[in-house]
């Protein structure tokens, strides 16, 4: 899953959800400047990501984009999974996906005076250019595959990423959402006992 997926999932706590939004521009020696929550919210990101990735239907998923783009298909799985949410946001969400997407932009905003560098700048600039709404969209998914091209060794295995996702959709949109209530269950009782230890730690 990709940043709208996350956020999503974390939404219910702030610190959390802003660790779970920094987890992928952090290194290790980036976290002892961090609020313990925020902290967490990071670690909480990387299990996610290992939830994800180990998960049959996902694994299923990506089997279908082997061929075509090798190492690169469960990158493009964490893609067409957000953009996948955007389609199905009204199962999951009790709110407009425009409300939501403004509301993270606004909690951000206000973080990220603390954000390192060039984090905070990476950050003003998905907000100028409205990344997390362009998941709502093929064109928009068109544009972030290529921006990611920049950023891989072999960015000729992300070509056609947008017909694969037309070509597989029924069986994708389907295995997403089997699987994503089944993530939303998971990530509650995660952030659950993440609650319980917070509330340690303050004894």
């Amino acid at each position: 899953m990709n940043f709208l997926a996350h956020l999503f999932l974390t939404q219910s706590n702030q610190d959390i959800m802003l660790g779970n939004y920094l987890a992928d521009f952090l290194k290790n020696q980036h976290l002892q400047v961090l609020s313990p929550p925020v902290v967490k919210g990071i670690m909480l990101h990387r299990k996610m990501d290992s939830y994800t990735d180990q998960h049959p239907l996902v694994l299923q998923g990506a089997r279908r984009l082997y061929e075509k783009h090798h190492k690169y298909a469960p990158v493009l799985m964490d893609i067409y999974y957000d953009y996948l949410l955007t389609q199905n946001w009204s199962t999951y969400a009790n709110v407009p996906l425009t409300d939501f997407v403004e509301l993270v932009y606004a909690i951000l905003q206000k973080h990220m005076h603390k954000f390192p560098s060039p984090v905070d700048e990476r950050t003003a600039y998905l907000i100028q250019h409205n990344w997390l709404m362009s998941y709502t969209t093929l064109e928009g998914l068109a544009s972030t595959f290529e921006r990611m091209k920049y950023r891989v060794s072999k960015p000729i295995l992300l070509d056609d990423g947008i017909s694969s996702l037309k070509e597989h959709y029924e069986a994708l949109n389907e295995e997403f959402n089997q699987f994503f209530p089944e993530m939303m269950d998971w990530v509650r009782q995660e952030m659950g006992s993440i609650a319980i230890k917070i509330e340690q730690d303050l004894l």
